[in-house]
């Protein structure tokens, strides 16, 4: 997909061209839409007076026999005063659906007021992906969207072209990050994770990959990873991914994304319908590898690091089992409960890692709890940090980024519900039917020492929803985070 800025008057002359209107709007309010014919423009006045109410997601088309636009469709955004920041990112993901239904290969629309060309061109490249790798193509080939011409004021047009490139490349990650997500775990095992990685490095000349394998694993003691490794054939990955594009002096930023392959439960088996979607319980993974690609493609001044323990939890003769004890990297015993909250237990390991690096901050993101999701519902992630002053900015990463998040507590009542009885800490709550992600979190934090951290749950935005407006599957999120949380770093770090 190529977007491509011109001036407003241009857009008279594409043969498809969409127009997005507030209910208190008229065609007529565009100026450029005096260089439509006069017959032709007329008629789309009187249609739109007749049959067009402007609310939002509403839709219709208008066809001409002759000249240029062939066809006008007009696009609803509802009230100007009920327009916000969360909708403004559906409208580029709603055009280029929209396109895909009807055909539609190349067209034009201005950009609204106040709207932005990155966040445009981002969701335009979201709203174009679809999973189609195991899929019998049509034989007309799957639709798509082969350019699209935004029509800018003609000084914005510099701006506008470094806006939508970067909008670009960031959507380009995302998409990447979701095509991963959404292969099956026998096609995405902890080795192959590792080698996407690889292909990472190789394709950015500035990110470096590093891969360690189970007998390199061993000799750093990670034993969480290893116990849950233990029962699958796949052996673990520790994938190290590092971008250096900041002042030597600045302390890196480290990126912790969960690695789980594929997560049957171990011995405490899932139930059969919550094991379907389970390839996709690498997300944070797969985010934290794409979301450093994005940053390195961007040329940001940060120096990043991302681990990304790689994993399947399996259900065998040398499974992991309740009651086990782990030795952590740390040095900490970990209490296994319940061997379907391994992510945790793989995180500590790769937590304890990341203080090697003497980071000014560390995050982390993972699919860890479905408590997250019953708490937050569909529509954000879980914010837990050891940094309370920071809570209101990593707050507005996410908004700022579109991948929403919600703070929720880490007090310290939390610790004495996961204290071991045989071990230093159990992976879950004895009772974990209240405050299950709250008990993740608080796991997590005993193994950050004092560095300040974030622990994004994932979870609720694991998969995309109807009012995303983007295609079923892995929604890719933490990638745009990432990249917002990159560009507020030396602030963030600034703050302690």
């Amino acid at each position: 997909m190529t977007i491509t800025p011109v001036p407003l008057a241009d857009l008279a002359k594409k043969s498809v061209l969409f127009l997005p209107l507030f209910q208190s709007q008229s065609v007529a309010d565009f100026v450029f839409s005096y260089a439509i014919p006069p017959a032709a423009r007329r008629a789309l006045l009187v249609f739109e007076k007749k049959h067009f109410k402007g609310e939002e997601g509403e839709i219709k088309s208008v066809w001409f026999a002759t000249g240029s636009p062939e066809r006008i469709i007009l696009v609803g955004l509802g009230a100007k005063d009920k327009w916000n920041q969360r909708k403004e990112p559906l409208l580029a993901r709603r055009l280029v659906r929209h396109a895909h239904a009807d055909k539609i290969s190349s067209f034009g629309v201005p950009l609204l007021p106040d709207f932005s060309s990155r966040t445009f061109a981002l969701n335009a490249l979201m709203g174009q992906f679809e999973y189609v790798k195991y899929r019998t193509p049509p034989k007309e080939g799957w639709p798509k969207v082969k350019e699209i011409f935004l029509g800018v004021a003609p000084e914005k047009k510099a701006t506008a072209r470094k806006e939508i490139a970067e909008g670009i490349t960031i959507g380009e990650e995302v998409n990447a990050t979701r095509d991963l997500a959404n292969t099956p775990g026998s096609d995405m095992t902890p080795a192959l994770l590792a080698t996407a990685a690889l292909g990472i490095g190789k394709s950015i000349a500035s990110v470096k990959v590093k891969i360690l394998d189970e007998p390199a694993i061993k000799r750093l003691s990670m034993g969480g990873v290893l116990g849950v490794a233990r029962g699958s054939q796949e052996g673990p990955r520790f994938i190290i991914v590092e971008y250096s594009g900041g002042p030597k002096r600045q302390k890196p930023l480290v990126l912790v994304g969960k690695g789980v392959t594929f997560d049957t439960g171990g011995i405490n088996l899932k139930p059969e319908q919550y094991m379907y979607e389970m390839h996709m319980d690498m997300s944070g993974g797969a985010a934290v590898m794409h979301g450093i690609a994005a940053i390195a493609r961007l040329k940001l001044p940060i120096n990043v690091v991302g681990l990304v323990p790689a994993v399947e939890n399996m259900p065998s003769g040398s499974s992991y089992r309740p009651g086990d004890q782990l030795k952590s990297m740390s040095g900490k015993t970990i209490e296994v409960l319940n061997t379907d909250a391994e992510g945790r237990v793989i995180l500590a390991d790769a937590l304890t890692y990341a203080l090697r690096y003497k980071p000014g901050f560390i995050a982390d993101f993972a699919t860890l709890t479905g408590a997250a999701h019953v708490a937050l519902g569909n529509y954000c992630s879980a914010l837990f940090t050891n940094r309370e002053d920071m809570t209101e900015a990593l707050m507005a990463v996410g908004n700022v980024s579109g991948d929403y998040v919600w703070p929720l507590p880490l007090w310290d009542e939390y610790l004495l519900e996961i204290k071991g009885t045989f071990g230093d800490i159990a992976n879950m709550a004895k009772n974990d039917r209240y405050g299950g992600a709250i008990h993740g979190a608080k796991f997590l934090e005993q193994f950050v020492e004092d560095t300040p951290w974030a622990h994004l749950d994932i979870a609720p935005r694991m998969t995309t929803v109807a009012s995303d407006i983007l295609a079923k599957g892995a929604s890719g999120v933490g990638v745009r985070y990432i990249v917002q949380l990159a560009r507020e770093y030396p602030s963030l770090i600034a703050q302690k």
